[in-house]
């Protein structure tokens, strides 16, 4: 990197909806990116870039996290630096519906925010933080979960502002994602929903995403929270992108696990307890990646690395 004082950041990947709670429930997962960013005294931009997306992503101006802190500087009236150097360890899968954008847009702002006030600028409050991972993200579901960890309910109000609510999961419930080997991006899976869907359809997923919340924090049942994950609104529009994904979520339930498209896929999430942990793998092929989670209890996390 450079001599220059640098900060880390550590932010875990998220599954958003959990169902029936299409743009308002979010999980925090114990997989992690973790950037490194530095204000740097020569011109430019420096990225490199280690697992996820290594070889893929862009490695100047366009990249996400460049984008993102250049837009918190903004924000926070900061001089843009004339160079930023970024080292970024990334674990989490990309467009495959667990939060990559949400953790590189969380860790531009957190990174930008930690240099700015560490050069003397004024500072950003965490409600501003979450308001402008909102508006850079489009949408709060994942960006909640991601600052500040555990299970969060988002919500935007008439004029757009976002707020959220974390509570703390029970913990025998042990998030299971299934990761396959093909990607989907965010707007194709989006572009497939309608504008109006049933008023019944509506009146069940309210229902069941407020029974989902009940399910989550009290001592699980499998049955319950089978019944609680039931999705209506968004998950059969988006089945012709990833009929695999759709498949896979009908054995899944059908076999007594708890198993939903994790935010807009392809990625599945199954919701377990040590009663149907067991249930996944033999509905499984070879081609999908089979990984056991824990929900992170802290979201986004921030330290600066001793001085060398």
């Amino acid at each position: 990197m450079t001599d220059s004082h640098g900060v880390v950041v550590r932010v875990p990947a998220t599954s958003a909806n959990l169902g029936p709670g299409f743009d308002s429930l979010g999980l925090a997962l114990d997989l992690y990116d973790e950037v490194e960013a530095e204000i740097s005294g020569s011109p430019g931009v420096r990225i490199a870039v280690e697992g996820q997306g290594a070889g893929e992503l862009d490695e100047g101006e366009g990249h996400l996290v460049v984008r993102t802190m250049r837009a918190t500087f903004d924000r926070m009236g900061v001089a843009q630096p004339d160079g930023i150097a970024l080292r970024c360890r990334n674990r989490i899968p990309h467009a495959r519906g667990l939060g990559s954008s949400s953790a590189a847009i969380c860790a531009g702002i957190l990174a930008a925010r930690a240099l700015a006030r560490g050069r003397g600028a004024g500072d950003l409050p965490d409600a501003e933080v979450f308001a402008l991972a909102t508006e850079l993200e489009g949408h709060p579901d994942n960006v909640a979960p991601c600052l500040a960890g555990g299970l969060t309910i988002a919500w935007t109000d008439q004029s757009g502002a976002a707020s959220m609510v974390k509570l703390t999961p029970h913990e025998d419930v042990r998030p299971v994602v299934v990761i396959p080997d093909f990607r989907l991006s965010t707007e194709e899976a989006r572009g497939l929903l309608p504008k109006d869907v049933p008023h019944s359809d509506a009146a069940a997923n309210a229902g069941r995403a407020a029974l989902l919340v009940a399910a989550l924090t009290q001592r699980p049942e499998p049955d319950l929270l089978l019944a609680a994950t039931e999705d209506r609104l968004h998950q059969r529009y988006r089945a012709p992108a990833m009929p695999r994904t759709a498949e896979l979520v009908r054995r899944l339930r059908e076999a007594g696990v708890p198993a939903v498209v994790s935010g807009a896929g392809p990625t599945v999430l199954a919701l377990t307890t040590r009663d149907t942990k067991d249930l996944i793998a033999p509905e499984v092929g070879t081609d999908w990646h089979i990984q056991p989670m824990n929900v992170d209890p802290l979201g986004a996390y921030v330290r600066f690395p001793e001085t060398r």
